[in-house]
């Protein structure tokens, strides 16, 4: 089944996450995604490394379902390669500093001179315009400045960063959601546009409601780990072999929660009367539920609550997620070959099904350089123009 992105041709010039997860999305949708990276590798190619080679598990996830082209965008003699590349796409996606997209050639009025209605999507740490434009940052960089990692935190451990890059992923898929808006716009008109992202931007819609709150009441809330602050029980709690989490909302299921651990009257008790009130007391909830937990294990806690309908779940390792039947049922791991590996790796799905539009993984992430060959002889170049390019390092 052909994907709805079929026949649009995608650059991707983006590193780690937050463009090039946009762009594999992208391909998941059936778009053709070149991938372009730098001739000995770039740095992302090579994050957590799992091959015998040193590839990583970052590039067999965000590099599924891509072609790949190595250049240097930086050389004179790469000009023609990188006009060939405009001229026959549709979208460019490249979260650099603007600056580097300027000296590469690569920001939306050179783009435009090669193909005016090129569509040009630019994620970066911290936008376009603002102070603080030019700064370089990573995903803990927008965890750190959005108030979150602050939230997170508590005041005997100080703040805490999580170890999963949400910022990154939120600013990808926040990306694609703008490419794929100018996408149906030049159907619609024929007309290409910029569209700009940036992990501080997304960090702060993540991180919003606290920020609403703090600036209408100026309460100067200080980080409280993992307890919630608007509702309860709300927290992670020490079983006999591990810990769940536990998280209730509303008066409907702090009632069964009282009903289970016996506390019936505290359903009266006036400390306890809406979700703030049961987040500003959450701490003797949670002393309370803590209790309740230590006298079962992991199993028999999960087991109880299921059966009245109160929200939990074990806290799992990695390899605990890895074994969980669930993640299976669900398919939402898939095993991709890739040269150098022991074992087929797993990786993840886009976790979307459609049941008109086919959102798949096409095929595993390129080696280095992989399609360089193909792709320039598709884009005119001759046999002895693509060696003369090699032995000068363009490509």
């Amino acid at each position: 089944m052909p994907g709805i992105l079929e026949g649009v041709r995608v650059l991707d010039f983006g590193r780690y996450i937050a463009g090039p997860y946009c762009t594999t999305i992208l391909a998941n949708l059936g778009a053709e995604v070149i991938r372009i990276e730098k001739l000995d590798g770039s740095e992302d190619r090579f994050t957590t490394p799992v091959t015998d080679t040193g590839e990583g598990g970052m590039l067999l996830q965000m590099g599924n379902s891509k072609k790949g082209l190595t250049l240097n965008p930086m050389k004179p003699e790469a000009r023609e390669v990188l006009r060939r590349l405009v001229k026959s796409s549709d979208v460019v996606v490249a979260n650099l500093p603007i600056e580097t997209l300027e000296a590469m050639g690569l920001d939306y009025a050179s783009l435009c001179k090669i193909k005016e209605d090129i569509i040009l999507t630019h994620q970066s740490a911290f936008g376009d315009t603002g102070p603080y434009k030019n700064r370089v940052g990573f995903d803990g960089i927008g965890q750190a400045m959005s108030g979150a990692m602050y939230m997170s935190g508590d005041p005997q451990t100080g703040p805490r960063k999580l170890s999963s890059p949400w910022v990154d992923f939120t600013t990808a898929m926040v990306g694609c959601i703008g490419t794929l808006s100018a996408i149906m716009h030049h159907r619609a008109t024929g007309e290409g546009q910029q569209v700009t992202g940036s992990l501080f931007g997304s960090s702060v819609l993540v991180s919003v409601a606290a920020l609403i709150e703090q600036d209408m009441l100026g309460l100067n809330r200080t980080g409280i780990g993992n307890r919630g602050y608007n509702g309860g029980p709300s927290d992670t709690y020490k079983t006999k072999d591990g810990w769940v989490l536990v998280q209730s909302i509303g008066r409907p299921l702090f009632k069964r929660w009282c009903q289970l651990i016996g506390e019936d009257h505290w359903l009266s008790d006036s400390r306890f009367d809406t979700d703030q009130d049961r987040g500003d007391n959450g701490h003797l909830i949670s002393e309370r539920m803590a209790k309740w937990c230590l006298e079962r294990t992991t199993q028999e806690a999960i087991k109880e609550m299921e059966a009245v309908r109160l929200p939990c779940g074990p806290v799992l390792s990695p390899q605990e997620v890895l074994d969980d039947p669930h993640l299976k049922a669900m398919e939402l791991l898939q095993e991709v070959e890739y040269p150098g590996l022991s074992k087929p790796a797993r990786i993840a799905n886009f976790p979307v099904k459609m049941s008109k539009t086919e959102v798949s993984i096409k095929s595993r992430a390129p080696l280095l350089g992989e399609h360089t060959e193909e792709i320039l002889l598709d884009l005119g170049f001759s046999a002895d123009e693509i060696t003369a390019l090699r032995d000068a390092r363009v490509v």
